[in-house]
């Protein structure tokens, strides 16, 4: 493997991109990215891969609104993909809070030392992950997967340059919705949310699974079922009872 090292106190390197955006073809540079604001950055072997879709490409998207809260003017994605595939698989991921910035030559991964040999994965040369608070076009601080066999995920993550950004930063409540289709009780609790302008997740549960799944999560055998934080809220009422605690 190439010999990791940190660019801390460096600036980054000077490098033109082609992206596409929207289905066109678009251009920037170092500069235009870095230069005067603070940028959150991370850095992942491949799109579409597994650890890189299911846990630090979601993460960062959604933390990227609390970044910003905090005085980061983005989060940017960096992946020697083509732009083609970055557009895609920002696509798939619904990753709108993202800057999905393709290396597809490798040469901002590889002024950064940061570009390895995975030819053993039939991957050729791809980024070691990463990620950094890039000030001014000044890397402040890295975060580098230690040089250990496989894809090793440890310190890389949102939740860990976040903090580092700001210790006390707040970040969103985790709140999910169990529902079914055809139920007033459903759309009412998700009307009360969406006007609130309450972000959540909602989970669809299929006739077949509907009772089961119930009473596995909540012990409870009907919908909505409204959990934040890991905390059950209850039903329709409640979740209205819960935005008025909010509003108070």
């Amino acid at each position: 493997m190439t010999q990791l090292r940190s660019h801390e106190g460096q600036p980054v390197p000077q490098v033109k991109f082609r992206y596409r955006q929207n289905d066109d073809w678009k251009e920037t540079d170092t500069d235009k990215l870095f230069k005067g604001r603070a940028v959150a950055v991370f850095s992942l072997p491949g799109a579409f891969t597994p650890t890189c879709s299911s846990t630090h490409l979601p993460r960062f998207n959604e933390l990227a609104p609390v970044f910003k809260e905090n005085g980061v003017a983005q989060v940017i994605c960096v992946s020697v993909n083509d732009p083609f595939v970055m557009e895609e698989w920002a696509r798939e991921q619904e990753a709108e809070n993202i800057f999905m910035l393709p290396d597809g030559n490798g040469t901002f991964t590889e002024g950064m030392g940061m570009l390895v040999d995975k030819s053993d994965l039939n991957f050729g040369k791809r980024s070691w992950r990463y990620s950094m608070l890039v000030r001014d076009g000044i890397v402040e601080k890295m975060f580098i997967e230690p040089d250990e066999p496989g894809d090793p995920f440890k310190v890389s993550d949102a939740d860990t340059l976040l903090r580092y950004v700001n210790p006390n930063a707040k970040q969103p409540d985790q709140i999910a919705l169990l529902t079914r289709q055809g139920c007033p009780f459903c759309a009412k609790a998700k009307k009360q949310l969406n006007e609130a302008r309450v972000p959540y997740a909602e989970v669809d549960l299929p006739h077949a699974v509907r009772s089961r799944a119930l009473g596995a999560i909540a012990k409870v055998k009907t919908v909505p079922q409204l959990f934040v934080n890991g905390e059950l809220i209850g039903g329709s009422d409640a979740v209205e009872a819960w935005l008025a605690r909010r509003r108070s």
